[in-house]
């Protein structure tokens, strides 16, 4: 990790990102395109896909997340209530608040994730 007190710029390309599959979600995928290994100081940025048919069971995390959608239209659970999201919509996820993702579309849905860089505690609910 670099030192925060004065962090330096970082252009880190798309082909310097890797994407893997997230294990507790069939069909959704992750790449971390900044975090604290590249000198951010504060939050972490992650690109997510979630292919066509997938779903995320419902969850908590214990830090709040910040969501903007880059493609596709699915399905957000949050709390209580559904949301059927599309490119340039934004979300706030408060911390400890139950949260699902479903693609019920043919198309994959993609979407930007920032949250607080350290530990996050996730917690499948059933």
């Amino acid at each position: 990790m670099s030192d925060t007190s004065d962090p330096e710029s970082v252009v880190k390309r798309d082909d310097e990102v890797t994407y893997e599959p997230v294990e507790a979600a069939e069909g959704l995928s992750k790449g971390v395109l900044l975090d604290e290994f590249d000198g951010a100081p504060n939050f972490a940025m992650r690109r997510f896909e979630l292919a066509p048919d997938a779903a995320v069971p419902r969850h908590t995390n214990a830090v709040e997340h910040e969501q903007y959608v880059l493609a596709g239209e699915y399905v957000v659970g949050i709390g209580d209530e559904e949301h059927t999201v599309s490119a340039g919509d934004a979300l706030l996820i408060p911390a400890g608040v139950e949260h699902w993702y479903r693609n019920e579309r043919d198309e994959p849905g993609a979407f930007i994730c920032a949250v607080p860089n350290g530990d996050d505690t996730i917690e499948l609910v059933e």
